[in-house]
C-alpha cells in the first residue's frame, strides 16, 4: 500500500510539472505552460490599417517579423528569445482590437513584453 501511495504522489508531481499546449493567436498548439497570462488587449479608434502599419513597424524596431498573414491580420515576431504574437480584428471602420501575446523560448508567458508591446502600437498610432 504504501508503494501505490509513494507512485501516486510521484505520478501527481509529475503531471503537475510536466508543461501543457497553449494556443497561439494563429490558431496553433504549442508547448508550454497553459494557463498562465500571457495577452494584453487593447482597443483603438483607428482603421485596422494604420494599426496594422504600427504593429509592423514596433515588432520591427524590437525585433525581427518572422512571419505576417494579412488575411488572418497576425503578425509574428522575435524579441531576443520570445515569440511575440499580434492579432488585429476589426470590430467597426473605425475601431480595431489588438491582441499581443508573448511567449519566452521554453513556453512560458512573458506578460510584461505583451504590455510593453501594446504600449508601444498605441504610442506609434499617434
Amino acid at each position: 500500500m504504501k508503494n501505490f501511495a509513494a507512485a501516486c504522489l510521484l505520478l501527481s508531481a509529475i503531471a503537475i510539472a510536466t508543461p501543457g499546449c497553449y494556443t497561439t493567436m494563429d490558431n496553433r498548439s504549442k508547448l508550454g505552460m497553459p494557463f498562465s497570462k500571457d495577452k494584453m488587449t487593447g482597443q483603438y479608434e483607428r482603421p485596422v490599417d494604420q494599426v496594422q502599419a504600427a504593429a509592423r513597424k514596433v515588432v520591427q524596431f524590437n525585433g525581427t517579423i518572422v512571419s505576417d498573414d494579412i488575411v488572418n491580420r497576425v503578425i509574428i515576431g522575435k524579441v531576443d528569445t520570445r515569440t511575440v504574437y499580434v492579432k488585429l480584428v476589426e470590430l467597426e471602420p473605425a475601431l480595431t482590437s489588438v491582441t499581443v501575446q508573448a511567449r519566452n523560448k521554453g513556453g512560458s508567458a512573458d506578460v510584461d513584453l505583451a504590455a510593453e508591446i501594446d504600449k508601444q502600437i498605441a504610442l506609434n498610432l499617434k
